[in-house]
């Protein structure tokens, strides 16, 4: 793939739903190697435009494109996804090993050759959860079970990876490793990161760029740009208590 050609092209997006319009206007790339957070309110469009780009929302109006292609066209593996509400039966009787491995099957993974169980525990490995590979499904807390869906995720080192909300159900420590995880896959493959999150104080200190939306684009750019006192106000109708710590943090309040 030539590096001009963005990870993410988005081009006056518009999508509506149920005969509302969740997003409107949206214009925005995100080049090779980017880390983004999608900032927003409840209702803002965020998921949506995740599941635009996985290819399960068709647009109304515009278009978006995964590194040149419609959504869902490339070739498999091409996105990692790790998914806010994790819809899955924890009684069903699998280990977190069994889970990482769908993403080699798309579907649970009976009679998984060596090489891929070796592939799915250097996933596990990569985001601290090997000692995880052969608990149950059902023995495992949320943070625990959002470390084996990271590395699900990352089990066939996709050059794009969208994360809704993913350090829900984790503590500080865990919510760092993650995004040390992270930084470290962007740094090491120059892989594209879109993450969805409700943590300014995250999208400030840890994306190269973000994205505030609320059903439109409010400001898309370098942190400090966009997570400003004016554009947070147009988004949320409040700065909040998060934006004065991150901004006194930073030593711009």
């Amino acid at each position: 793939m030539p590096p001009s050609v963005p990870a993410v092209s988005v081009s006056d997006l518009g999508v509506c739903l149920g005969g509302h319009a969740v997003l409107d206007a949206l214009t925005f790339e995100a080049a090779p190697g980017d880390f983004v957070a999608i900032v927003g309110p409840n209702g803002g469009g965020k998921t949506t435009l995740v599941r635009v780009l996985l290819g399960l929302v068709t647009p109304d109006r515009g278009a978006a494109h995964v590194f040149g292609r419609p959504p869902a066209a490339g070739e498999p593996g091409l996105v990692g996804y790790v998914p806010q509400a994790k819809r899955l039966d924890r009684t069903f009787p699998a280990r977190a090993l069994d889970l990482v491995l769908t993403a080699l099957h798309q579907r649970w993974p009976f009679g998984a050759s060596m090489t891929e169980k070796k592939q799915a525990l250097r996933a596990l490995d990569r985001v601290g959860g090997q000692p995880l590979a052969d608990r149950p499904l059902n023995t495992l807390s949320g943070g625990e079970l959002q470390r084996v869906y990271l590395a699900r995720s990352l089990a066939r080192a996709p050059r794009l990876i969208l994360l809704d909300e993913p350090a829900t159900g984790i503590d500080v420590a865990g919510a760092a490793d993650l995004y040390e995880v992270l930084e470290t896959d962007q740094e090491q493959r120059n892989t594209t990161i879109l993450m969805v999150t409700h943590d300014w104080n995250a999208a400030y200190h840890h994306a190269d760029d973000v994205l505030l939306l609320d059903g439109r684009q409010v400001g898309f750019g370098r942190p400090e740009e966009v997570l400003t006192d004016d554009c947070l106000r147009e988004a949320f109708g409040h700065t909040g208590h998060a934006h004065a710590m991150l901004m006194g943090e930073a030593g711009l309040s």
